[in-house]
């Protein structure tokens, strides 16, 4: 990551200008990063966490205001079949919208200002790792103006996934035994999600020792550690037998075969783990004849637009304490807050704009 000077153009008519406060760091910004997803070409700005100020609206923007502070989320189309249900997390033009670095007729409002030539920029149509930006203004939550901005950051992309899936993508009850494997953003979402619906039998599985003490406290009954223990067994001799539900947040191939063999019979693997393009793991069939099964999720499944507005009811109510998991960093500091993520030090780094103060 390099931080360089450029020029924004002025919204499309579906766009939104936005000073951006903050903005999260995830781990999908490191796989655009290493080139994992295919980027068409370098430079390209990342980030897709970011909370800001909007200062101007394009011409077909009507539910959206200059001065409305809002959290840009996840893109979608709004036109497509799955959009059209009600299933934007699907939307079929999604992941060229996340990941083909320009607006999908191939433009981009970026340019460098030393010479005016075009680079890539709209990463899930935001491109938040910039102290000001375009965003797709369907794709903008509004919130509160007492919710300081650089909390809000952090309900973005990893925090909606992990609780979004236990909401839309698990039938959790109290007696259900959920396994999360991975203490990050996403599993420790989940997990406070799962605490918050009354699941009493959770067991949190990571290699990191502090992160199984966050974990522990903030509702999980049992911890692995998986640099100790083979985590299969582990898991089959907590549950006696076989988890329910196991959630991959880890993207590991031979991690999500594993957890196959550690259901119980009609359980389910959830993944939510980002893996590589191309990535494949392979499944035992006579595992899956016993009525278990293996599915994905992007996004948790969510609507944003109604799970970010729920999820900071919950944090207000003490439900929900999304900010145990938040460290802050200045902008400038995005190496190290990155170095600090890869190292286990922290769970969710938000980045604080220099623009002016984060309100």
């Amino acid at each position: 990551m390099t931080i360089e000077q450029f020029d924004l153009d002025d919204p499309a008519p579906d766009e939104i200008s936005v000073r951006i406060a903050a903005t999260g760091i995830c781990r999908t910004d490191l796989h655009i990063r290493d080139g994992d997803y295919p980027i068409p070409s370098f430079p390209v700005i990342p980030g897709h966490e970011g909370a800001g100020i909007v200062t101007a609206v394009g011409s077909a923007v009507t539910d959206v205001a200059i001065g409305d502070h809002v959290l840009l989320t996840y893109p979608f189309c709004g036109q497509c079949e799955n959009c059209r249900r009600g299933m934007m997390a699907y939307c079929e033009q999604g992941f060229v919208l996340s990941f083909g670095g320009t607006r999908l007729d191939g433009s981009t409002g970026w340019r460098r200002s030393s010479d005016g030539t075009s680079v890539n920029g709209h990463v899930f149509q935001q491109s938040s790792f910039a102290s000001h930006t375009l965003a797709a203004a369907r794709s903008a939550v509004i919130l509160d103006r007492d919710l300081p901005l650089d909390l809000a950051a952090a309900f973005g992309c990893g925090v909606s996934t992990g609780a979004g899936s236990v909401l839309n993508a698990m039938e959790l009850h109290p007696d259900s035994q959920l396994v999360i494997l991975g203490a990050g953003t996403v599993g420790l979402s989940a997990l406070m999600m799962a605490h918050h619906l009354g699941v009493e039998q959770i067991i949190a599985v990571d290699t990191n020792a502090d992160r199984l003490a966050i974990a522990s406290a903030l509702g999980a009954r049992h911890t692995v550690n998986a640099s100790e223990l083979e985590t299969r067994d582990a898991i089959q001799q907590l549950t006696e037998g076989g988890a329910g539900y196991i959630f991959d947040t880890t993207g590991h191939p031979n991690v999500v075969a594993d957890a196959l063999d550690a259901l119980a019979m009609t359980g389910t693997v959830v993944m939510a783990g980002a893996a590589p393009a191309g990535a494949r793991t392979s499944l035992d069939m006579n595992v899956l004849l016993n009525g278990r099964g293996v599915r994905g999720t992007i996004q948790g499944d969510a609507d944003t637009h109604q799970l970010v507005p729920h999820l900071i009811d919950l944090y207000r109510q003490g439900r929900f304490p999304v900010d145990s998991l938040v460290s802050t960093y200045p902008f400038a500091e995005i190496q190290r807050a990155i170095a600090d993520m890869d190292g286990g030090r922290v769970i969710k780094p938000i980045l604080r704009m220099p623009t002016n103060e984060v309100p």
